[in-house]
């Protein structure tokens, strides 16, 4: 299982998500360009201490990322607002990476041509969309729960 981060704009959101990763033992991929600099000093700041205990991954561009080792077993799973299935609904495997879009702009084209499936979490009518961050631990933990990733800790 992975988690991975297409284009993020909020550094505190990349930094929340490697603390996330970090605590939950799943490997952290970062699809650039970033809607800010990115470079180790400011990667480290949003990780605050939990960076060093984080496994990330950059990647220059999707074609980087689809074409990367790591992901060469598995489905590209995208976690969006208008996803086909509520993830609940969806039987994760471990070789899974959930994939989320932009925090400004959402999910381009490429992503969802890229992805072999795509989840949602249901929210109460009228609402638009939960923080980048928050649906990811969401999706994580019900993809972990199905495949046993808890019984590690």
């Amino acid at each position: 299982m992975r988690l991975a981060l297409y284009q993020p704009d909020i550094p505190q959101n990349l930094g929340a998500a490697l603390r996330l990763c970090a605590c939950l033992g799943v490997p952290l991929d970062v699809i650039e360009p970033c809607g800010f600099p990115l470079t180790d000093a400011a990667m480290k700041r949003a990780a605050l201490d939990y960076g060093d205990k984080a496994k990330v991954t950059r990647h220059a561009s999707l074609t980087a990322f689809r074409s990367a080792p790591e992901r060469q077993a598995g489905r590209l799973v995208l976690v969006e607002t208008d996803g086909a299935v509520s993830f609940q609904d969806f039987s994760f495997s471990t070789g899974d990476t959930l994939v989320l879009g932009r925090e400004s702009a959402g999910s381009p084209g490429e992503l969802y041509e890229a992805a072999q499936a795509s989840v949602r979490v249901p929210m109460a009518r009228g609402l638009r969309s939960l923080n980048v961050v928050t649906a990811a631990a969401v999706v994580l933990t019900e993809a972990m729960r199905q495949t046993g990733a808890w019984e590690k800790f």
